[in-house]
């Protein structure tokens, strides 16, 4: 619904049009100023928070136009009221506000004109169109952003110069003078936006733009795709793939079908393209791309999948127990590619039609960044040196949206976990990094989040004044001085001053500079460094936003307590203890039965009584009971830490990629061998996209999308 300031907008926007017509019955000048000054704030706000609240008031009929007219009518209603019905400014002011509704028409009409016509078939990234056709700039982006709102909002002038004549009953003056400013600047508004409707304002026509993406293509010969489909808020899952599509020994190319995923992309040095119509993606010349991958089981896929030339492989978006990762839509690629041996046996106890022959395991390159325990935690190392403590991570998902107790451990156990990790004895440091949904749904997992932040806080307080706790205060100012000269690089790199006008501007210009993303790569590492420097080794901690990343903290951590989520198949990755909350009361047995991630964590109750267990651990590595279950469980989901991951997944796709030559060399010489002319047999032999000339009605049956 908003937060509490939209909803306080919203309430004062909504009163404020009774407030309008009881001061204009009255009458009374100022009361419907005041009352008009509300509406125009709160509406205005509103607008500016592009708040929830806006299209829910058009979805009962109020919408943006309804209310400005309503306050105009409310106007001169306060006029009649005011004996001003025979004067000139009562009929100045109908006619005003019908010619300025007049110009409503041509300036919607030219803004979603100019808006169409800009829309290229494709947005690209990373890809040179700029040396190919000519794409113009952008309209300035004061004239199209909120461009309803800016329009509806030049009746102020009218509306104040109104006011100020029926106060001051002598002068229509002032009424005329804003009725002037208000239909002359409406009518200089509409007059502004007529040049970018035509000439060289606008992008080329489809065919021009899809032509040149085809003289792109042909010279790039990509060779990897990964192919994605779906809303805006998915772009995570692609937005997982894109450090491993930079590291493809092939040529990758990234194709997405939204337009809201490209904006919602994250940077990446792969070339991508958008391709929003199914018609224009079926005929893109894809020839020389001989491995497709597949992060999400959508219906789109089949846009692509129809192509023969190509392998196609789902690698999804995660590799859990969920019945996702064992979607029997997952029969209809060439091979399935999971992270280890878990993947391929959950395959065949759901027997959902996907072959053993059809799974590749290739490990995960998404956790190449967590680094691996080597027997020494790295709190036990730190207390060595510096008398610092073991350090906990405590990284609860959230509540989800089912209501399910054992979604999360925040609610029923987390405030138990986080009391005995700080009252530990020998003490041990507490990061505390909720999941960014927590209370978002259940007002008592906000409630329990709120109260574990105020523990955390409280024992970061009373342990800085406690002596046996020194930190280095000069190394500490170092490192928060390296902190802000690292982040006002990556500002400077990362600035807003960059931002496109618009997609088709964006696609000309949207080529990233590879040293500048690089150079922000190493910044980030480098603030990471800093950022653990910038407090003392022991100092409790509570982690919130973007950075540091999660798998940050595993690095700096000895030991994890979460719940059943893709954080705790991610932290095994590490081979350092971890427990897992049974917040729903499965029973330590049923949990394990029910969850491969946990079987060799220490489960914990929602009173956190076996805890100590996992401190245990962590202090003595040696005798750590449930060491050598964390290595075997590892590889079992995550596969051999040798060769390295982007080893395995390279090597997957240059094993396929064979595969998918052998095919097409099979193909064409057994056409060549039933006498067709070699041109015939090339068609049929590839079947693949690029005739440019093909139409909608001939796509095979399958629709445009």
């Amino acid at each position: 619904m908003g937060s509490a300031a939209e909803l306080a907008a919203a309430a004062l926007m909504i009163l404020g049009f009774p407030a309008l017509m009881l001061a204009a019955l009255v009458p009374s000048v100022a009361a419907f100023a005041a009352a008009a000054a509300v509406t125009y704030l709160a509406d205005h706000y509103l607008h500016r928070k592009s708040s929830y609240l806006i299209n829910r008031l058009s979805k009962i009929r109020a919408g943006v136009s309804i209310r400005f007219l309503i306050r105009q009518l409310l106007l001169v209603m306060l006029l009649a009221r005011l004996s001003h019905a025979d004067d000139l400014i009562f009929y100045g002011a109908i006619g005003c506000f019908i010619a300025f509704y007049g110009l409503q028409a041509p300036h919607g009409a030219l803004v979603t004109l100019i808006r169409n016509r800009r829309r290229m078939p494709v947005a690209t990234r990373n890809i040179d169109l700029k040396s190919r056709i000519r794409i113009p700039d952008a309209p300035p982006r004061p004239l199209l952003h909120r461009s309803t709102e800016k329009m509806l909002h030049l009746d102020l002038f009218a509306m104040i110069g109104i006011l100020v004549s029926a106060e001051v009953d002598s002068s229509a003056a002032a009424g005329f003078t804003g009725i002037g400013l208000t239909l002359g600047l409406g009518l200089l508004y509409v007059l502004v936006l007529v040049p970018y409707i035509r000439g060289r304002k606008i992008p080329p026509k489809a065919d021009v733009v899809l032509a040149a993406v085809d003289e792109w293509l042909a010279g790039y010969k990509p060779e990897t795709v990964l192919y994605f489909s779906g809303s805006k808020d998915s772009a995570y899952q692609v937005n997982m793939w894109l450090e491993t599509m930079e590291q493809l020994d092939t040529r990758p190319l990234i194709i997405l079908r939204e337009r809201a995923i490209v904006n919602n992309l994250a940077p990446t040095t792969v070339p991508v393209i958008c391709v929003p119509g199914g018609v224009h993606l079926m005929n893109l010349d894809l020839s020389t791309v001989r491995v497709a991958l597949y992060a999400a089981n959508v219906g789109k896929n089949i846009h692509l999948l129809r192509v023969p030339t190509m392998k196609h492989v789902f690698i999804g978006h995660g590799d859990s127990d969920k019945l996702a990762s064992v979607n029997p839509y997952s029969k209809v690629y060439d091979e399935v590619w999971t992270a280890g041996r878990a993947g391929r046996d959950r395959y065949a106890i759901a027997d959902v039609g996907v072959r053993d022959d059809d799974i590749v395991e290739v490990g995960r390159p998404q956790l190449a960044p967590i680094r691996t325990w080597q027997g020494v935690p790295d709190g036990a190392r730190a207390a060595a040196a510096d008398g610092g403590c073991p350090t906990v991570l405590y990284a609860p998902t959230w509540e989800g949206w089912d209501g399910n107790p054992g979604n999360t451990s925040i609610v029923l156990a987390g405030e138990n976990i986080v009391r005995q990790l700080i009252t530990a004895n020998p003490p041990v440091r507490v990061l505390y990094k909720p999941h960014p949904f927590t209370g978002t749904v259940s007002k008592e997992a906000g409630a329990a989040h709120r109260r574990i932040t105020a523990l955390v806080e409280r024992a970061a307080a009373e342990r800085a004044a406690d002596a046996r706790f020194t930190a280095d205060a000069a190394a500490m100012a170092g490192a928060k001085a390296e902190l802000a000269r690292i982040e006002a690089r990556i500002a400077e790199l990362t600035g807003k001053g960059g931002t496109k006008g618009d997609e088709a501007e964006a696609t000309r210009d949207g080529v990233v500079d590879v040293h500048r993303h690089e150079e922000v790569a190493r910044l980030r590492a480098e603030w990471n460094t800093a950022y653990w420097r910038a407090f003392p080794s022991y100092e409790h901690r509570v982690i919130t936003g973007a950075e540091p990343r999660l798998y940050d903290c595993f690095n700096v951590s000895d030991a994890m307590v979460s719940d059943i989520s893709s954080v705790v198949s991610d932290f095994i990755a590490s081979g350092k203890p971890y427990a897992v909350t049974d917040s729903g009361e499965l029973g330590h047995e049923e949990f394990k039965r029910q969850n491969t991630a946990v079987r060799a964590a220490v489960i914990l109750s929602n009173d956190a009584a076996e805890l100590g267990g996992l401190l245990d651990a962590v202090r003595d590595p040696s005798a750590d009971p449930l060491l050598d279950a964390r290595t075997e469980l590892k590889r079992y989901l995550l596969g051999p830490d040798e060769p390295a991951s982007i080893d395995q997944f390279n090597s997957a796709v240059a094993d396929l990629a064979l595969k998918a030559e052998a095919r097409n060399v099979g193909q064409q010489s057994r056409l060549a061998a039933a006498g067709l002319d070699p041109a015939e047999a090339a068609e049929l032999s590839n079947a693949v996209p690029g005739q440019r000339t093909a139409s909608a009605g001939e796509t095979g049956g399958v629709g445009a999308g």
